[in-house]
């Protein structure tokens, strides 16, 4: 026997395919040879679905049993009232408690609604807990000799004790009610606070954005190098001045890096002429430690400020009066902070990795000075004055930078020194 040819076509992927009739009847099955004829053409797929899902009115189901419900509460108030005007206790009672049972089945899922968004989770177990104790309390004053007569087992209800505590639960409702106002009164004010807090930040990083480009259009040409005039830097450092003053400590940190990192305080090279920075050949400005100018010089303003847990890695702080300025649990990893005014700064738990404190070695380094130059090869006054300044906890800091920490701190900022300062001279002398 040979075996019969397959067909050409391929079998659809769903073999127990149904057509539906246009007027509503029966399924109808097509021959082998219309269902052969319809794979000749590409169908588009669609996506499955449940059958239990193609014909669920949910909608009209949900909108049936409302109505079941508010014809049968109809019902059963209307018996109530025949039971009441034909002198019939029966017909009365079950119209009476039908209308109840129906009532109370129909306003169980929107009380539960209510429950659970209007009243706070520690608020529902607060209500449910007082309503608890009030019970235990009654029960057991009822269940105690108190409401027995002397030789009687029996309970005897005290009505007037019971009006009491009726009157004494209804003012303890009272002042629930007024706690529960004062307590949603206290949540809208949280709310608005946070977005106000929301908005200033939002606002805050707005300026902090026009700012950035108000001096990057400063600073640069049309072709993007960098040619600024003195007009020009007295201009950014008005600018840097006056936000500096406006923002937090977070705002006043992403100024400093985008300065530090864009080298606009950063001493550079210039040409004597035309006071143009000068390119070092590998692609940015050459540095001039010595005689370098910036383009914009921080001065006092960040005297006093606080940028207590701030990102501060990598930026430029050099010469910048930081006089009690609070750099508590700051990262100061690799930031440049020679020839800075640490006096009376707050220092403590900063991140000192590898920050520059002074140019030159640990033992010949000394605090700047203001009648004597700078020597960036021996470190002669190119260091910071660390002065009363508080260095409990900090972390990771070098034995160079221990070194002319306790030598140039003063005796009052020796003692916090992390690893103490024994055999360290106290160069300051005081």
């Amino acid at each position: 026997m040979t075996p019969e040819p397959k067909s050409a076509q391929p079998n659809p992927p769903d073999s127990n395919v149904t057509v539906e009739s246009p007027n509503g009847a029966s399924p109808v099955v097509p021959p082998e040879s219309a269902t052969i004829v319809a794979t000749a053409e590409p169908t588009k797929p669609r996506p499955s679905r449940p059958n239990h899902m193609i014909f669920a009115p949910i909608q009209p189901a949900q909108t049936t049993a409302e109505m079941s419900g508010s014809v049968l509460t109809l019902a059963a108030i209307v018996a109530m009232i025949v039971g009441l005007a034909n002198d019939s206790i029966w017909i009365g009672l079950i119209g009476a408690i039908g209308a109840i049972g129906i009532s109370l089945r129909m306003m169980w899922p929107s009380w539960g609604k209510i429950w659970t968004q209007v009243i706070p989770p520690t608020w529902r177990t607060l209500i449910i807990s007082c309503f608890g104790l009030l019970a235990g309390i009654v029960g057991l004053l009822m269940l105690s000799g108190t409401n027995t007569q002397p030789g009687s087992r029996n309970i005897e209800i005290n009505w007037d004790a019971i009006g009491a505590l009726g009157e004494l639960i209804g003012a303890l409702g009272q002042i629930l009610i007024a706690i529960l106002g004062v307590y949603v009164a206290w949540r809208q004010y949280v709310i608005s606070k946070d977005l106000t807090i929301q908005q200033n930040r939002i606002t805050q990083q707005q300026t902090i954005d026009a700012y950035f480009q108000g001096v990057s259009d400063l600073a640069l040409d049309e072709q993007g190098f960098l040619e600024d005039w003195p007009q020009e830097r007295a201009i950014a450092e008005g600018r840097t001045a006056a936000i500096m003053s406006s923002v937090d400590a977070e705002g006043k940190a992403k100024i400093l890096r985008f300065l530090s990192q864009s080298r606009l305080v950063t001493p550079l090279k210039r040409d004597r002429l035309l006071g143009r920075a000068i390119l070092d050949g590998d692609g940015g400005y050459a540095e001039d430690r010595s005689h370098g100018i910036r383009v914009i010089d921080l001065n006092v303003m960040l005297a006093g400020a606080d940028l207590a847990s701030t990102d501060l890695r990598w930026t430029e702080l050099s010469e910048a009066n930081l006089v009690r300025a609070n750099l508590s649990k700051c990262d100061l990893v690799k930031a440049n902070l020679s020839r800075a005014i640490l006096y009376d700064a707050k220092l403590d738990r900063a991140d000192m990795k590898a920050a520059i404190l002074f140019y030159g070695s640990a033992e010949t380094a000394s605090p700047r000075s203001r009648t004597e130059f700078p020597n960036y090869e021996t470190g002669e006054y190119t260091g910071a004055v660390v002065e009363r300044a508080d260095f409990t906890a900090v972390k990771r800091l070098s034995e160079a930078q221990r070194y002319y920490c306790c030598a140039w701190c003063g005796s009052k900022s020796r003692d916090t020194i992390p690893g103490g300062c024994e055999g360290i001279p106290n160069k300051l002398g005081r």
